[in-house]
Parts: structure tokens; C-alpha cells; sequence
């Protein structure tokens, strides 16, 4: 008869070689380490956020207060209602009257606008002839209270009967005393 085949798959308990016990001992030892540092590395990291917030809160007791947007459009509104003030309007615009009034009425004023960021004013204005537009522009050129006053552009108007010029000055206004 045959005889029965006896297997063991889990084989027989073998002692614990001296081997695998520096190997289990340097294991052990490598997490208490990572563990270890670990902790120090966690303290360190509450020490620095301690500090980042107490420099957060001494930074805010410091910054001026937070203008909200309604601040804002009431500070810009203020500025350029200053700016406004500031031109020399009564002047400017009693030296442009006079411009026309010189020119026996034939330049008519159309606009003034001015530009406050480059200290500019312009002047737009229609006349009879070009001869008329440069007169004006040149009697300009004497004024006290524009500096170099020069014409931009002109435009024979071929649409109207009359083809009357249509012509833009610029101009810096000079602050008066």
C-alpha cells in the first residue's frame, strides 16, 4: 500500500535568529526616532503659528482702517470737486469770451473741457473761415491764463451752406496766485 504524503505548509517554528533581532531592534529604534522627531518638528510648527498670528494681529492694530467702497467713491468725488476748484476758471473763461468778442462774434464757443491729470484745457470752437480759427487761436496765445495754446484740429463742415470751420485748441492752464 501506499503510504500517505503528509505536507506542511507552515513548516515548523523556527527560533528567532540573531539577525533578524538587530534587524527588529533597528526597526523598533528607526520609528521611535521618526516619532520622536515627529513631535518636535509639530511643536515647532504651533510655536511659528503662534507668532504668525500674534505679528497678524499687531499688523492689524497698526494698518490704517479698511476704507469701504462708498468711502472710496466719496473720497474721489472730493478730490475732484478740489481739482475743480482749483482751476482758474473765472480767468480762463473771461479770457476766452474776450477771444471772442475780439473776433466781432464770428468764433463761436462750442466747449471747454478740462483735463485735471495734465493740468490741459480743451477748447473747441467754430468759426466763418480758417482765418478767423488761427486769429482766435493766436489771440489765445497772449492770454494769462493759458500756456501754449495750440490748435489740435480743424474741419471744413461741408455739410452746412455756409462751410463753417470746426476747429480744437489745447492748452495749459496756469495756476494764479
Amino acid at each position: 500500500m501506499r503510504q500517505a504524503i503528509q505536507l506542511d505548509f507552515a513548516g515548523g517554528r523556527r527560533g528567532l535568529s540573531v539577525a533578524g533581532a538587530v534587524l527588529l531592534a533597528v526597526g523598533i529604534a528607526a520609528a521611535a526616532g521618526v516619532l520622536l522627531e515627529y513631535r518636535v518638528m509639530s511643536q515647532h510648527r504651533a510655536g511659528l503659528e503662534l507668532r504668525l498670528a500674534a505679528a497678524a494681529r499687531a499688523e492689524a492694530r497698526d494698518a490704517p482702517p479698511v476704507e469701504s467702497p462708498a468711502d472710496a467713491r466719496v473720497a474721489v468725488s472730493a478730490q475732484q470737486a478740489a481739482a475743480d476748484l482749483a482751476t482758474p476758471w473765472t480767468l480762463l473763461l473771461s479770457e476766452l469770451e474776450q477771444a471772442s468778442k475780439e473776433s466781432q462774434g464770428q468764433v463761436a464757443l462750442l466747449g471747454v473741457e478740462p483735463d485735471h491729470g495734465k493740468h490741459n484745457v480743451r477748447v473747441s470752437a467754430q468759426s466763418r473761415t480758417l482765418a478767423l480759427a488761427l486769429a482766435y487761436v493766436q489771440r489765445l496765445q497772449s492770454s494769462r491764463s493759458l500756456a501754449y495754446p495750440m490748435l489740435d484740429r480743424h474741419e471744413i463742415r461741408a455739410d452746412d451752406a455756409q462751410h463753417p470751420v470746426r476747429f480744437e485748441l489745447t492748452g495749459t492752464w496756469r495756476d494764479m496766485p
